[in-house]
């Protein structure tokens, strides 16, 4: 996989999703960071959450509607494509992504700048993706604690390090909307939003159980360990996402 011009695109829930399996995303960066023309390429991983938000925020919107990758993160969308439709392969999580971009650039002297979580977090993230994956050259770092006069200042000092490829380790929706507007300033061939991603990998927040990943309740388990934090947008976010998704099967019942 080395251009767009072969991944099939699917619609739907008014999102415009790339049928793509991690592999190929992974060959796609790769190929990306091997051209002589340093284009920003931005990855999307949209989950429940991420859609539903979408429905009121216009700004979020517009961020996922120009993302060069959109892929379905998390098994309730993977679902939702086959009952519409409008399949797609697999779920891409940007967990898992991240972990198959440093695990195969490790052999490929990628090189990655990672920005967001704590000082200390990152700290640890850096010193674990230097232990796994050696091969890998981190060109530079930075805690995700900034204000938006220091925007130009950070885009800056990512393009001057000149990594390969941006790992955004923030929350969304501000990730998303954060690298559309600094598309135009970086000069980084693969950009990916990966959420809690670092502090996971570092070893401070654990995983679901694969178990729980592949029932599509990765998001019970975070809500089990974060119960105060979660419980209301959990219980919002997944009412809603079964609304439309209701809403949508039936208007399609009716057209057919």
């Amino acid at each position: 996989m080395n251009s767009f011009d072969n991944i099939p695109v699917v619609e739907f829930l008014n999102t415009r999703f790339h049928a793509i399996p991690a592999d190929d995303v992974v060959s796609l960066v790769l190929h990306w960071q091997a051209e002589p023309v340093r284009q920003t390429h931005i990855i999307i991983t949209a989950n429940v959450s991420l859609l539903v938000t979408m429905r009121t925020d216009s700004t979020l919107s517009a961020a996922v509607g120009k993302a060069d990758l959109v892929v379905t993160d998390g098994m309730p969308l993977v679902w939702a494509s086959r009952l519409l439709g409008a399949p797609v392969p697999e779920r891409v999580t940007g967990i898992d992504l991240m972990e198959a971009l440093l695990e195969r650039g490790s052999t490929e002297r990628l090189s990655v700048y990672l920005l967001g979580t704590t000082q200390q977090r990152l700290q640890r993230f850096m010193e674990v993706v230097a232990s796994r994956y050696p091969g890998i050259r981190i060109a530079g770092a930075r805690n995700g604690f900034f204000s938006k006069n220091e925007y130009a200042d950070i885009t800056t000092e990512i393009n001057n390090s000149g990594a390969d490829l941006l790992l955004v380790a923030m929350p969304a929706p501000f990730k998303e909307i954060w690298c559309e507007e600094q598309r135009s300033a970086l000069q980084i061939p693969a950009v990916l939003g990966v959420g809690g991603a670092f502090d996971v990998v570092a070893g401070f927040l654990p995983r679901a159980p694969v178990l729980l990943q592949n029932a599509g309740l990765e998001w019970a388990w975070r809500l089990c360990l974060e119960p105060r934090k979660l419980w209301k947008r959990n219980l919002t976010t997944n009412s809603r996402f079964i609304a439309i998704l209701a809403t949508d099967l039936a208007r399609r019942a009716t057209h057919h």
